[in-house]
């Protein structure tokens, strides 16, 4: 029987995905409902010196959907984007449970390529 892997990814520009794999952690409030991951890219593939003033989101596709999230701090060189760091925060337990339904598929999807 074949395997089918879903189309997971992430963007920053449409259509394009993210082909460097991030730094992720994770931080949650003591009460477990709110909380955020923070993204990071050294030397990401598809921000560029220019492109890099159009990138408004992250986004986070699944075959649930897309999650997104507009904190996103760039880190430039004088010849290139060094550095992303973006953000996702949830504030309730089933935002935390759909981003870490999309965390699941997207750490397996790295396992297959």
């Amino acid at each position: 029987m074949a395997k089918i892997i879903e189309n997971v990814a992430i963007q920053f520009v449409k259509g394009e995905n993210e082909k460097e794999n991030p730094e992720i952690r994770l931080f949650r409030n003591l009460d477990g409902k709110k909380g955020r991951a923070v993204y990071k890219f050294y030397k990401p593939k598809t921000i560029t010196l220019n492109n890099f003033n159009s990138i408004q989101k992250m986004y986070l596709i699944d075959s649930e959907g897309e999650l997104s999230t507009g904190k996103i701090d760039l880190s430039i060189s004088k010849d290139h984007v060094k550095e992303v760091k973006s953000t996702y925060n949830w504030n309730s337990e089933e935002e935390f449970a759909r981003f870490m339904r999309f965390a699941s598929r997207y750490a397996n999807s790295l396992k297959n390529n």
